[in-house]
């Protein structure tokens, strides 16, 4: 699963699309050993329709994850843009772009800013540990401060 990234979609609606989402990242829980799961926390600065829809969808997803008994990790979505780009208010653009100069990868197509912003979350989880791959400045670091990491502590026992 390490470094792996996807979009959930459905055409479905209102609760349907709740459950729908929130039940597929489940099953790939279960058919993975997964010791923690990182979530991207909620961006309390959104003004558009989508932030309650948004916030549902979280809470819902929160709830299975923790149905199944398995921790996770709220990071907020400055600290994620930090950790990207050294700027805790950076655009998706700039977090993408920065992300691809820094590592080489390309992230291109739908929901490629989603799943770059799911790959930055898993790096700092690893970061945290002292396991990524790449070396990231301290500035980009210091954003791990911010965390609550309590839930991979526990986890992984650090």
């Amino acid at each position: 699963m390490a470094g792996d990234t996807w979009v959930v979609s459905t055409a479905s609606k209102g609760a349907e699309r709740l459950s729908r989402i929130s039940n597929e990242i489940i099953e790939v829980i279960i058919n993975n050993p997964i010791d923690v799961v990182v979530i991207e926390g909620y961006s309390f600065a959104s003004r558009n329709s989508q932030a309650h829809s948004i916030g549902e969808l979280g809470g819902a997803v929160r709830m299975k994850i923790w149905e199944r008994g398995v921790p996770y990790v709220d990071i907020p979505p400055t600290c994620r843009a930090k950790f990207a780009t050294g700027r805790g208010n950076a655009s998706k653009n700039e977090v993408v772009s920065s992300i691809s100069a820094r590592t080489g990868i390309v992230w291109s197509g739908s929901g490629s800013d989603d799943r770059c912003d799911a790959w930055i979350l898993e790096q700092m989880a690893l970061a945290k540990l002292g396991l990524s791959a790449y070396e990231w400045p301290s500035i980009n670091m210091s954003a791990l401060d911010k965390v609550d990491w309590s839930s991979l502590e526990n986890a992984c026992s650090i």
